[in-house]
Order: structure tokens, then C-alpha cells, then sequence
């Protein structure tokens, strides 16, 4: 019995030694980034890795309200954009993808499980092959310079239809919703009155990933947005960049920190909702 106490509290100090460098690799980059955010262009290059915060951040403060008196940088119109964006994108993300994945497992069609294949086929392939099609069909459609290119392909999500499904198949009961039908309920009510606040915990979880995805997106915002009063807060911290040999790195790790300091908002209001919503999802009683 010794033995095995001794064996177990080595396995203990082992594993959370092993997790706590593993939070120690995963906090660092945020705190080197905010670090610099305070230090200029000579201590960054002179140190790529700080130890402390600097002196410099009022200076990089200065310099960003520079750029945002000559137009180029406007940190409210960024964060706006990005929030209408990033907003937009989870709302309907996260509805119609749940309204797919109750059709799925509520309703006994037909064509269910060809339906479910193709959605496990389309989440298989890599976004990048559809890019160009995808241009092409925006620009001809001269939706260009709009938010909603960016917004109504969120429609279609594969990968959270496939979580919400699961998180069904472990919690759903038709028993309930055959009562509300009873009852005189609708379909559509059912779903939006009943169904929505039983799946609260797994689009919380959703919802933290799929913002944070959407403010962060700069590949596809640059390609159709050219108009600097619609650039996302990601285009706004480009424009910092400028010259290679000439960049104010201090200036734009401060503007990185803004673009991060939303998200870390944003992911501690609902993160209690993130275990919740994996084990139930992933576990079926």
C-alpha cells in the first residue's frame, strides 16, 4: 500500500508539473506580446524575449494616434466593424447549424443519413479550395466592400452542425418534444422556445470559437474589403506595419493587444461553459 502511495503522488507531481508548463507555454506568448506593446523598437530587436514591461508606452500610444490623425489607423471603427462581423458570424453560425442538427436527430427522413454524410465530406475539405471559387462569385455579384460575404457563409458551419449533433444524441429526448406538440406547438417554436435553452451550454462553447475565429480572420477581409472605413480590426493593425526596416514594433504589438483584449472579455464570460459543454456532448448516459 506504500508503495503505491509513494507511486501515486509521483505520478501527481509529475503530471501537474507537466500541466502547469504546459500553461506556462500557453500564457507566454500573450504575455510577451503585451509586454513589447509597452517597450520600443531598439529594446524588441536588442530582445526578443522580455522579462518585464517597458517604459515605451506612451510613445507607442503616440504613434498609433498619428497614424489615426492621418486616417489610416481608427481603432473604434475597427473594433465596430469587427464586432458587426464577428457578431453576425456567430448568430447565424450557431442558429442554423443547431436548427440542422435538431432536423437531424428529431425528424426521420429519408435522405437523413446521405444528408449527414455529405456534411461530414464538406467539413473534410479544406476551405482553401473553395477561395477563388468564392471571390470569383462575390465579386460578380459586386458584393465587394460589404460585410456580408463575410457573414452569410456562416450559414453554412459542418463542423459545429457535427458538434451540435453529438451534443444531441446525449441529451435530447423526444419525449419532450412530442409533449409541446401535444400541446399545439409549432416546429419552428419547439425548437427556438425548447430546444435553444436545453443547447445553451454547447453554443456557448460554440460561440466562444466561432468569435474568435471571425475577429481574427485577415485572408479573406483583405481580399474583398478595400475601403479603410470598413477594415476589421485585424486590417487596422496591418496598416501599422508599413515599411519593413522602418516598423514601430512597439506600435504594433500595442495594436495586437488591443485586437486580443476583446477576445480575452469575450472567452472569460462564457469559458465555464466550455467543460460543460464537451462532457455533455461527448458523453452519452
Amino acid at each position: 500500500m506504500r508503495k503505491r502511495s509513494v507511486g501515486n503522488i509521483i505520478f501527481r507531481v509529475f503530471a501537474y508539473s507537466f500541466l502547469i508548463l504546459l500553461a506556462i507555454m500557453s500564457v507566454y506568448p500573450f504575455l510577451v506580446m503585451f509586454m513589447n506593446a509597452t517597450r520600443s523598437m531598439t529594446e524588441i530587436r536588442q530582445q526578443a524575449l522580455p522579462t518585464w514591461f517597458g517604459s515605451s508606452l506612451g510613445d507607442n500610444w503616440a504613434f498609433i494616434r498619428a497614424h489615426e490623425a492621418r486616417g489610416a489607423f481608427n481603432a473604434i471603427r475597427g473594433f465596430v466593424n469587427s464586432l458587426i462581423v464577428s457578431s453576425g458570424t456567430t448568430v447565424l453560425a450557431l442558429y442554423f447549424s443547431s436548427l440542422t442538427a435538431f432536423a437531424l436527430i428529431a425528424y426521420d427522413w429519408k435522405l437523413r443519413k446521405p444528408f449527414f454524410a455529405f456534411i461530414m465530406a464538406v467539413m473534410m475539405m479544406p476551405g482553401q479550395v473553395v477561395t477563388i471559387g468564392f471571390v470569383q462569385m462575390v465579386w460578380g455579384l459586386n458584393m465587394t466592400n460589404s460585410f456580408l460575404p463575410l457573414i452569410l457563409p456562416a450559414i453554412a458551419a459542418p463542423a459545429i452542425v457535427f458538434f451540435m449533433r453529438q451534443y444531441l444524441l446525449a441529451t435530447f429526448s423526444m419525449d419532450i418534444v412530442n409533449s409541446a406538440r401535444i400541446d399545439g406547438a409549432s416546429e419552428f417554436r419547439i425548437f427556438n422556445q425548447i430546444m435553444l435553452p436545453l443547447m445553451k451550454p454547447a453554443i456557448a462553447t460554440q460561440a466562444i470559437f466561432v468569435f474568435v475565429g471571425s475577429w481574427n480572420a485577415l485572408f479573406m477581409p483583405s481580399i474583398l474589403i478595400n475601403r479603410s472605413e470598413l477594415f476589421t480590426m485585424p486590417m487596422m493593425v496591418q496598416t501599422l506595419q508599413g515599411n519593413l526596416y522602418a516598423q514601430e514594433l512597439g506600435a504594433i504589438y500595442l495594436g495586437l493587444a488591443m485586437t486580443v483584449l476583446p477576445l480575452f472579455v469575450f472567452y472569460f464570460a462564457l469559458s465555464r461553459y466550455i467543460i460543460a459543454g464537451v462532457q455533455l456532448g461527448g458523453v452519452k448516459e
